[in-house]
């Protein structure tokens, strides 16, 4: 009999692991609660993956099989369990940060103390770290080098998924958890529901449309024309191949060059910028808490509890930033344009350190994934690979404007503007107080001055390059 041990692949079809652990002998599905992960988790996360969990039984328990789970160290935990069911093997998914890759390693000297084998897969990645790399066979630290690669690499189609009698006979009583029972709140944020079916809905829905016009209106926070499925990534509710081959599907089915072939071209690279960040975090694991980028002095960044609290609270003053935080409070969700926004506005303007960004960012989304979220954090503050240059600052009024224009993203999230027009909403920084209180008499006058924040910002990054 093989374990499989399920982690960010809480799923039955298109999964490699539980593929090849199917082949040969009876599979049993476990799930082990690590208190060392759950020690990095939010609410939304938890929320959603028990969700997940729950659905994953039932699919399971569907095929007279059950997925077996329990709480503890998994060096402790699979050893005890493959004693227990008589199993000589167990096979999981690889994952690549450094807490991840730490736990696996320890989790394997175990299994080999108890002489039972054991098999990583890739299985969260089309392209694991190490497969695409520089001619030097170095990682990549830009982009579009590994993207073009990556675009070019044959994919693996997906797995089906096990049947039914390649599962083994079990039956596990156990409750699954609550939220409470782990140690954590409810969330605020409506959780959006997990599981394989809801991920093929959305995406399902987004093959037959938004796909073909993401090149154009993905940076649109208020049309909504991206594929929401991001969260299902993260803990693997739907195969990654099964994700790349309905856009390549998508794609055959438009003529070669044509500007929706593009836009879903732009979509799969999309998916190329997780996997880059993936493979970033393999090689660079300290990036969690450091910066990629070394500069010559350390940056001064700003402490100003505050600041860092009207930010988190969407009460700035801004009313893109104030839209995207509050959206973040209410959905566990946030556009990805607007995340460019809300993070530059935070280290720019705020010039507060991107850390305490990250750190809200992990606690609220439902989505966060350390590669991609570390990534997108460091970009914005010019401290990571292919960062936006210290000198180039987004201006939060220009980009609400641009994304925004009829502030429709806005006035869902910040009801204060409800009753003012676009004009005014996207000139807020410059009404006088009189004009702010007439539009909208709730809503917070600006915390900071842009154009003095962004020479202040400037002047912070050349000290720390050394330039003055």
């Amino acid at each position: 009999m093989y374990l499989h041990w399920h982690r960010r692949d809480l799923r039955a079809a298109d999964n490699a692991g539980l593929a090849r652990a199917s082949a040969d002998d009876p599979v049993l599905p476990v799930f082990v609660f690590d208190s060392d992960v759950l020690a990095h988790a939010g609410p939304p996360r938890v929320s959603f993956m028990l969700d997940a969990l729950e659905r994953l039984r039932a699919w399971y328990r569907e095929r007279d099989s059950d997925l077996v789970v329990t709480h503890g160290d998994p060096r402790e935990v699979l050893p005890d369990l493959a004693t227990e069911y008589g199993a000589d093997r167990v096979t999981w998914g690889k994952d690549y940060s450094g807490l991840a890759r730490e736990r696996d390693a320890a989790v394997r000297r175990a299994l080999d103390g108890a002489d039972v084998a054991r098999e990583a897969v890739q299985n969260a990645v089309c392209h694991e770290p190490g497969e695409i790399t520089t001619n030097d066979g170095d990682p990549y630290s830009v982009f579009t080098y590994f993207g073009r690669k990556w675009q070019d690499r044959e994919k693996q189609v997906p797995y089906d998924p096990p049947a039914a009698g390649a599962l083994a006979e079990v039956d596990d009583d156990t409750p699954l958890p609550t939220l409470e029972e782990l140690g954590f709140d409810e969330p605020e944020a409506d959780i959006p529901p997990a599981g394989t079916e809801p991920a093929r809905e959305l995406l399902d829905a987004f093959l037959d449309d938004g796909i073909y016009r993401y090149d154009d209106r993905r940076d649109y926070p208020a049309e909504e024309c991206t594929s929401r499925l991001s969260a299902h990534l993260k803990y693997g509710t739907i195969g990654i191949r099964e994700v790349y081959e309905g856009t390549a599907e998508a794609r055959s089915a438009v003529e070669p060059g044509s500007e929706r072939d593009e836009s879903v071209a732009e979509f799969q690279s999309q998916l190329a910028w997780r996997e880059f960040y993936t493979q970033v975090l393999f090689a660079n694991p300290n990036v969690v808490t450091e910066n990629y980028k070394a500069y010559e002095r350390p940056i001064q960044w700003n402490d100003d509890p505050e600041a860092l609290q009207a930010w988190k609270d969407g009460e700035t003053g801004y009313p893109i930033v104030d839209a995207g935080m509050r959206q973040l409070r209410e959905e566990a969700f946030m556009h990805n344009r607007v995340r460019m926004i809300v993070a530059s506005f935070l280290t720019k303007d705020l010039l507060i350190d991107w850390r305490e960004g990250y750190d809200w960012f992990r606690e609220k989304l439902v989505d966060h994934d350390t590669g991609n979220d570390n990534g997108g954090w460091q970009w914005a503050a010019s401290t990571g690979t292919d960062a936006q240059p210290y000198f180039r600052i987004f201006n939060p009024m220009t980009q609400g404007e641009r994304y925004d224009p009829d502030a429709e993203y806005i006035k869902r999230y910040v009801p204060e503007l409800r009753d003012a027009g676009a004009e005014i909403i996207h000139e807020w920084h410059e009404a006088s107080l009189t004009q702010r209180r007439s539009a909208a008499p709730d809503y917070p006058d600006p915390i900071v001055d842009h154009s003095e924040r962004r020479e202040e910002a400037i002047e912070m990054f050349e000290v720390a390059r050394g330039d003055s």
